[in-house]
């Protein structure tokens, strides 16, 4: 009887999440269909904003792409070097030169987040708060990571699509890496798993509630985010893309889709560097809440354990309905696959995928109440690890801050 309990409870989430939420498996929010006329944007002026910490062995490649893109308006960078001890910043000024666009960068240095924020929201503010400084305002801020590459259009492509849409933000979800054997098995699931959380077509829907962004690539029109407070507003959050776009939403329509356009440079080799990826911030996902931690355990286990189970070693009719579930589950997978350039056969091993997800989930806790939780580049930015690495002034950069301030 429990069983069959439980099957019935699975096919019934599948139907819920195939039918009625947003169709986010169809990969239907995709950057080609943006809108707008990308060949011809005239009279408009971006500054890049690119927070980046230890990146010097991807900042080039990077910073590259985004001196080669064909926009014809004015288009600067500002990259907000958070303090690292790799050579970044050096990195970025030979890449500047290398590309005869010295005169266009602006290098910016950071000295670590302050008490309450996490380290790329502080970065972010840092730069947003020089562009606000500028004597001509720019039509739109482009933020990204330091870890992508650009293809040559899409800049082009975000402003043309922004204008048409009238987006206060426009983000693009960029295309992870997908090589080791690691990364087949389970980017794409992360993919997937995003897309369910944050439906895209319900977050580009200005009447629905749901708000979301991708962090690699958000273009954000200034005088918006300033009347939203800017990423003050925010500098608690961990997963700071989607609270940024909850708080765009508020301020007029946002857009999220896929792209094949925009790669990420990052790698994952082992299951390891995935775990980190996604421990970091899993917990946050659910609000820090045991509660919600339990609930998603439960809901992990009825909806994607239990099928296959059930569907080997259980009695009719349970095993007849999990076997149902599990076909949907697997249906549902197939398009994700399909972006990645992977076998669909792969969809039937879901439910071991989302085994490591639900473990990295209960990892994400232990580490939290530990006081370890939000682990970036030795920095840990979960709030009861901020409030254990409680970061002081010295008499001299209070000093310093005094003369800012006046």
């Amino acid at each position: 009887m429990l069983a069959t309990i439980i099957s019935i409870i699975g096919l019934f989430a599948w139907l819920y999440l195939i039918a009625l939420r947003g169709g986010f498996w169809r990969l239907t929010e995709h950057d080609r269909n943006l809108g707008g006329q990308y060949a011809a944007v005239p009279a408009t002026s971006i500054v890049a904003i690119v927070p980046a910490r230890n990146e010097a062995d991807v900042i080039e490649k990077s910073l590259a792409s985004l001196f080669a893109q064909q926009f014809d308006g004015r288009f600067e960078i500002i990259l907000v070097d958070d303090e690292s001890d790799d050579g970044t910043a050096e990195a970025a000024r030979r890449c500047a030169t290398a590309q005869g666009a010295a005169g266009r960068l602006t290098i910016l240095s950071s000295r670590g987040p302050e008490t309450g924020w996490t380290g790329k929201l502080a970065a972010m503010q840092r730069g947003f708060d020089h562009v606000r400084s500028l004597p001509l305002e720019p039509d739109f801020v482009l933020f990204c990571d330091a870890d992508i590459e650009f293809s040559p259009h899409v800049l082009a492509r975000l402003v043309s699509g922004a204008k048409a849409h009238g987006a206060v933000l426009t983000s693009l979800m960029v295309k992870l890496r997908c090589e080791s054997v690691a990364e087949r098995w389970l980017v794409p699931a992360f993919i997937f798993f995003f897309q369910k959380l944050y439906p895209f077509r319900h977050v580009n829907d200005p009447d629905h509630t749901a708000a979301g962004a991708a962090g690699g690539v958000m273009l954000v029109r200034p005088e918006a985010l300033a009347a939203a407070g800017g990423f003050r507003a925010i500098r608690g959050a961990l997963i700071d893309d989607c609270a940024l776009g909850a708080l765009m939403k508020a301020q007029g329509p946002i857009w999220l889709g896929l792209t094949e356009d925009v790669h990420s440079l990052r790698a994952y080799p082992r299951l390891a560097d995935i775990s980190r990826m996604v421990v970091r911030s899993a917990y946050a996902q659910l609000s820090y809440s045991p509660w919600r931690l339990a609930g998603a355990l439960l809901g992990m286990a009825a909806a994607y354990l239990a099928p296959p189970y059930l569907a080997f070693f259980g009695e009719s009719p349970a095993r007849e309905t999990a076997l149902v579930s599990w076909l949907l589950m697997a249906q549902a997978y197939m398009p994700t696959l399909r972006f990645y350039g992977l076998s669909r056969l792969r969809a039937f091993a879901l439910p071991g995928v989302a085994a490591c997800y639900t473990w990295f989930t209960v990892e994400s806790a232990w580490r939290h109440l530990r006081g370890r939780g939000g682990e970036w580049k030795g920095r840990y930015q979960a709030p009861r690890a901020q409030k254990a690495a409680e970061r002081f002034e010295t008499p001299d950069e209070i000093e310093a801050n005094r003369e800012i301030e006046v």
